[in-house]
């Protein structure tokens, strides 16, 4: 039976420097977007290829910065089959505006890039009380908001999730946790602390996938035990495409394989489901 996928974590890059200018978050790009850029054409062919229905496309902050053109463009000529992830500089006076900006152009979900391969370590300011008025107009707006950090952020995050309980916050790659010691994966147990909050969700990556097959870990006793502690219904797929290396193709079948010991109604809430209660634009 051929089952629905959502992807919630696309992204998109233009050979159009004079339309969409490059300028690249922390001033240094990203590998994969000099290396293996994909154009929003690009992906929809990978999805048509894969089997994959509708996506958030994620804007590549270590391309375009704030800049968000590309995917909101890429959103009016496709609105049936995409919406957009967008990022502002949440700690900027303006940022309720440029938020309030980029909803208007049906764009539905704010993320921060606070950590990654072109950060060293983890961004400060993640809980800062200045950045106060752009959560507070996100949640206004009901836009989710996700977030790529690492572990070292969490004191600030429980500072965001005391402030916003009902805000639905998406933690990119499931914070790119250690696996490689293997169960009961000791170096894991702040993420899974989080799991008593209920507006916690997790993307569930090739990333995290990835250090789920190293070491002593293996995808069945880790992935189990994030569906046990969050449940279903708070992890969504996301393809990370072009980021991770591969065919959109192989990045689905990679994640399929990983999560074959999984009943099919958990399957779905993975592949779809979660990411339509997420972003309700996704739904048929």
């Amino acid at each position: 039976m051929k089952r629905r996928v959502v992807d919630i974590h696309p992204h998109i890059i233009s050979p159009d420097t004079r339309l969409y200018p490059r300028a690249p978050l922390f001033g240094k790009p990203s590998v994969w977007s000099q290396e293996r850029p994909a154009t929003l054409e690009q992906l929809i062919a990978e999805m048509d290829a894969a089997g994959v229905a509708k996506a958030a496309i994620v804007h590549a902050s270590t391309c375009y910065g704030f800049d968000n053109g590309y995917v909101a463009d890429a959103v009016a000529q496709y609105p049936q089959r995409f919406t957009g992830v967008f990022s502002v500089d949440v700690h900027a006076a303006d940022a309720p505006e440029r938020i309030r900006h980029w909803a208007g152009r049906n764009l539905t979900g704010l993320r921060l890039f606070t950590a990654g391969s072109t950060i060293e370590g983890q961004a400060p300011g993640l809980g800062d009380p200045a950045t106060y008025p752009a959560w507070d107009c996100a949640a206004e707006l009901g836009i989710p908001v996700c977030v790529q950090m690492r572990l070292a952020g969490i004191p600030q995050l429980r500072e965001l999730l005391a402030r916003y309980p009902e805000l639905p916050i998406i933690l990119d790659h499931f914070l790119g946790v250690p696996l490689e010691e293997g169960p009961p994966y000791d170096a894991a147990g702040e993420l899974f602390t989080l799991a008593d909050h209920a507006n916690v969700h997790l993307k569930l990556t090739p990333v995290i996938i990835g250090r789920a097959c190293q070491g002593r870990a293996d995808p069945e006793s880790f992935f189990r035990r994030a569906f046990d502690a969050f449940g279903v219904q708070r992890i969504a797929w996301g393809s990370n495409f072009p980021a991770s290396p591969g065919s959109l193709r192989d990045i689905l079948q990679d994640s399929r394989e990983a999560l074959a010991w999984a009943s099919a109604d958990d399957l779905d809430w993975v592949f779809h489901k979660t990411a339509e209660q997420l972003y309700p634009a996704l739904r048929d």
